[in-house]
């Protein structure tokens, strides 16, 4: 997947930040470019392969998801939220460029992220900035409403919501599924199935991305909650221990830290096994990137 990697790089570089005035763009740079795992632009990149999409869709929709993440953190590590100052190994963009510029860039990434779903017309901009303006308009509404929903009241927001509802409260294990389903969850299955939109595929097959998205959303949590215990803040790139620190409910905290490694691994197994009943001739990069996810580091 590195070439794919590359592409969404380039892409993120030339479509972020770009002529916003007052210091806007540069926040915005600063919080999406130079870091992070990218782990969401390579779901939907190696689904879209899956099932044959269109390459300039696929890479359009995971520059999108990746701007919503990073807003995401942008806001989520503000002091009305979760008052973090160590973000990707570098200082929090709030503690870079005060609380009113993320706030302010973390608005304009969520915009963004819309906008390169819709290209506009070569009739209506430059033809330099609308080279893949013939993404049908179906695929474009149907991407955005993914990611809406995905990102929405209904997916990471309301996960959010629940998370900040539940400092200091004893949840029980359906209760915190829930929880991470939503605010990290969502936002994973939703690049999977965003990559599967930009193709064509069979109900069958979309419900089988569908789980495999799923499980491993609920994955990535739980080897997050691992790692906030038994990794340094300097390997994470973030503050470590900070859950514990800000007595939230975790994986670790409620079955132990051998339990939720365990637990990690059905997960793992979960979604492995959906990408064997999916029937798609070829997931071996969406097969990786499960690996990639229980295996590691930071």
């Amino acid at each position: 997947m590195q070439s794919r990697l590359d592409d969404v790089e380039q892409g993120l570089s030339r479509w972020v930040g770009v002529d916003a005035p007052a210091q806007l763009g540069e926040a915005m740079r600063y919080a999406v470019l130079d870091g992070g795992k990218r782990l969401r632009p390579l779901l939907v990149l190696a689904a879209s392969d899956a099932v044959g999409g269109l390459p300039a869709a696929a890479l359009r929709a995971a520059c999108a998801v990746e701007l919503v993440h990073a807003y995401s953190l942008v806001h989520d590590d503000m002091p009305c939220m979760d008052n973090d100052v160590l973000r990707r190994g570098k200082p929090t963009v709030h503690v870079q460029f005060g609380e009113a510029q993320a706030l302010l860039a973390g608005d304009a990434l969520q915009a963004l992220a819309f906008e390169l779903l819709v290209p506009l017309r070569p009739d209506e901009a430059p033809a330099a900035a609308n080279d893949e303006a013939d993404i049908p308009a179906a695929v474009q509404a149907g991407l955005c409403s993914l990611l809406a929903r995905a990102a929405g009241a209904h997916g990471m927001a309301g996960g959010q919501a629940i998370d900040l509802a539940s400092v200091g409260l004893q949840l029980s294990e359906d209760q915190l599924r829930q929880m991470h389903r939503l605010k990290t969850g969502a936002l994973l299955q939703g690049s999977v199935l965003m990559g599967a939109a930009c193709g064509s595929v069979s109900e069958s097959a979309r419900s089988a991305l569908s789980e495999y998205g799923a499980a491993l959303g609920l994955a990535f949590q739980v080897v997050d909650d691992i790692l906030d215990v038994v990794a340094d803040s300097a390997t994470l790139g973030k503050t470590a221990g900070k859950d514990a620190a800000n007595d939230k409910p975790t994986y670790v905290s409620l079955m132990g830290l051998a339990g939720a490694r365990a637990y990690a691994d059905s997960l793992a197994a979960q979604a492995q096994a959906a990408l064997a009943r999916s029937g798609l001739a070829d997931t071996r990069a969406l097969s990786a990137l499960a690996d990639q996810v229980i295996r590691r580091s930071h």
